[in-house]
């Protein structure tokens, strides 16, 4: 649905010239050194039809100018960006006003709502815009309250609203017009954690039913790890890896990656596929676990046998085995010293 190849976003005097004169891939020491800020540097990536994929990095990172490149509301200084097959930065005007009405949904952080309009009102304003008659809009307009869970709330204004609601009538806003893909810039980052998490839930059953392309901003890696197919962590406006959530923890690419997955509840996340050992190791007659089975699931019977436990695909072959080494090195992480193996044993016993 998106690919974007080698797009650059250099800020300062004729940065088009600048990559032109390096043959459009200069150092970031050069970058620099010519005064230029590099807030997109060389991105490449693709999202498929129906994906989420999580934009995530420290603030300055680049995430949401790169959302920004994306949908052309900001022009990258190089680069290609095609959407859904068309070529967006050979669109013209006309052309992106109406790939934006009609294809792209936004929900940013600050929610923007009118505030002399009535929740419905604000909901189909995007088709306002588009001159859709006023019954059409209305009908729409309870819909998506109901999607968004409102029922009742249409006539309120947004000042008799808690926070958690308003969002939810900017993430309605944003599905007015029934977008192909939705571009999402930290829409809970404001929320108290309460109501952040019941959004969280919120957006990951409107995915549910909706099934949209969509491409997420955050810089918590724990609501990256709810709700995203696929991972991409940036660093001073590089992609420095893109990947699910288990690679990244299993195989950071460098040590920023690292420092974002250092505090995670490996067990939660982990699945056994991601540690196994080789079969031979294991006695294919005895105990087994599933490969897609999250390691706090089975690790007290890990952590109690005294062998190797095989591993099983879904139709029940055996393809590899898991032991208690393996799993406390994977759960308590290569710089970290796991429990020893009487603690252990009894941490299993006593669950």
């Amino acid at each position: 649905m998106i690919s974007c190849r080698d797009v650059w976003k250099l800020y300062g005097q004729e940065p088009a010239k600048f990559l032109k004169r390096h043959n459009g891939h200069p150092t970031i020491q050069a970058v620099k050194d010519a005064g230029y800020i590099p807030a997109v540097v060389a991105a490449t990536l693709n999202v498929a039809p129906g994906e989420i994929l999580v934009l995530m990095g420290l603030s300055g990172s680049g995430k949401s100018t790169l959302v920004r490149c994306l949908s052309r509301l900001i022009e990258p200084t190089a680069g290609s960006v095609q959407f859904g097959g068309i070529d967006l930065l050979a669109a013209s005007n006309k052309e992106l006003i109406n790939i934006r009405r009609h294809r792209m949904g936004m929900v940013f952080q600050h929610f923007a709502l009118f505030p002399n309009r009535t929740v419905a009102e604000n909901i189909v304003f995007p088709l306002e815009v588009q001159g859709v008659d006023s019954n059409t809009r209305r009908a729409r307009a309870e819909e998506i309250i109901s999607l968004v869970g409102l029922e009742g709330r249409g006539e309120y204004y947004p000042r008799e609203l808690s926070g958690g609601q308003q969002q939810r009538v900017g993430i309605g806003r944003s599905l007015a017009v029934e977008p192909d893909v939705w571009f999402l810039d930290e829409p809970f980052s404001a929320l108290d954690p309460l109501i952040r998490r019941e959004m969280q839930d919120e957006f990951l059953r409107l995915q549910s039913v909706l099934h949209k392309t969509i491409v997420f901003i955050t810089h918590d890696f724990s609501e990256a790890i709810r709700l995203a197919d696929r991972i991409a962590i940036l660093f001073e406006g590089q992609i420095v890896q893109i990947g699910r959530a288990e690679e990244l923890i299993t195989d950071p690419a460098t040590d920023y990656v690292r420092a974002f997955t250092k505090e995670v509840q490996r067990d939660k996340i982990l699945t056994v596929s991601s540690i196994m050992g080789k079969l031979a190791e294991a006695d294919p007659n005895g105990a087994s676990v599933r490969r897609e089975d999250i390691l706090s699931d089975v690790a007290a019977a890990v952590l109690r046998s005294q062998t190797s436990l095989v591993v099983r695909d879904n139709s029940g072959t055996a393809i590899g085995s898991l032991d208690r080494d393996s799993l406390i090195q994977a759960v308590w992480g290569p710089d970290k010293a796991g429990p020893n193996t009487a603690d252990a044993d009894a941490d299993a016993d006593a669950n």
